[in-house]
Formats: C-alpha cells, sequence, structure tokens
C-alpha cells in the first residue's frame, strides 16, 4: 500500500514510519515529485489538514498517479491555556517572519509570553485528513484525531525531537518530550494517538 504524507519534514517521516508495518509504503512530497508550499489558511487543524490532503490528491489525479494510493496530512497545534489558546493554528510560525517556521524563535516567543504565569497548562493536537483513492471517481475522507495534555516548562530541557518538545512535558512524566525520546514520544504522543486511529482503519 502506498501512504502519501502531505510534508518533506524527515522527523514527521521518520515518526509515522516507525508506527507503521514493512507492508505500507510511506512516501513525501519529494518522492512524488510535487514541490509547492501548500498555503494553510484555515481557521482550524481540521481545515488546515484538509487543505493540505486535498491539495495533494487533486496534484495526483492531474499527474495521472497509480491508483491505489491514500493520501495523509496533518496539522498539530499547540494550545496554552493562559494565552486563550495560542499559538493554535500558528503552532508551526508562531514567531516566524514571512511565514517561516523556526522553532527556536517559536520557543523563545511562548516562553517570553508566559513569563510570570503560574498557568502553565497545555495540550497538543494532531488531526490527520485521510484522502482514500481506490479507482478514479471512489473517494474516501477520513479524519483522525489525538490529544495529549501537558505542561510548559520555564525553560528548554533534552534534545531530542523537534519543534517545542524541549519545553512540553506530558502529564504522568517528569520529563519533557525532548528527554523522553523517540520511543515513549512515538507512543503517547498527539501525534502517535491520530495515527494509531488511521492504522486501525488502515487495517480493517
Amino acid at each position: 500500500m502506498k501512504l502519501i504524507v502531505a510534508t518533506n519534514n524527515s522527523h514527521k517521516l521518520d515518526e509515522i514510519r516507525s508506527m507503521l508495518d514493512d507492508s505500507i509504503s510511506v512516501l513525501s512530497l519529494n518522492d512524488i515529485g510535487l514541490d509547492a508550499d501548500i498555503e494553510e489558511n484555515g481557521a482550524t487543524l481540521e481545515e488546515n489538514s484538509h487543505i493540505k490532503a486535498a491539495f495533494v490528491a487533486r496534484y495526483l489525479k492531474r499527474t495521472g498517479y497509480e491508483h491505489p494510493y491514500t493520501v495523509i496530512a496533518d496539522d498539530t497545534g499547540l494550545m496554552v491555556e493562559a494565552l486563550n489558546g495560542e499559538p493554535g493554528v500558528h503552532t508551526a510560525r508562531y514567531a516566524g517572519e514571512n511565514g517561516e517556521s523556526d522553532s527556536e524563535a517559536n520557543m523563545r516567543l511562548l516562553l517570553k509570553n508566559l513569563e510570570g504565569n503560574e498557568n502553565r497548562r497545555a495540550c497538543f493536537c494532531t488531526v490527520i485528513t485521510m484522502i482514500e483513492e481506490q479507482v478514479p471517481y471512489l473517494t474516501k475522507i477520513k479524519y483522525f484525531a489525538g490529544k495529549v495534555e501537558g505542561t510548559i516548562l520555564t525553560e528548554k530541557h533534552g534534545s531530542e525531537g523537534f519543534g517545542y518538545d524541549p519545553i512540553f512535558m506530558p502529564d504522568g512524566y517528569d520529563k519533557s518530550f525532548a528527554e523522553l525520546g523517540p520511543e515513549i514520544k512515538n507512543r503517547i504522543s498527539h501525534r502517535a494517538m491520530a495515527v494509531k486511529e488511521l492504522v486501525e482503519y488502515l487495517s480493517k
């Protein structure tokens, strides 16, 4: 089975591959020859993930890509309680200029905005849109979601992972995502939960 993921993010692709068995071939945008900046202008995670998945599905139809295949796209948001849900849909580009993603700048801005605030509750949410193309004109669209509650630390801890991992400590643990390592993170994370739902669906 060919699973086309609407990303070229190597960390994200590695996470997804680690959760799937060898019968599923995980392909990136580079693997299918798609070089485009997909504008994520939705108001919710679900809308943004759908925009990306639909863009890729249209490209595959236009280029006559061989059936069957499944396209997935995810959008992830960090929702901080004391900041009224920010950064939310702007998580990846929270501090970015001109729409660029900068993990270090994002973390610095978030920690600055939480200075002196005792309420550091937050959650990570992931929504996956799946577009399944069995044959031309037979399309299935489904959504899968995952969520993990936690706390924003006052400084960075750990060097594993990516994004906000060094400052997010999931409930039930005394270490950040970046300290827990990929084996634990890929079992308990928001993306892991969403991918688990996806895998259960694909295994039926």
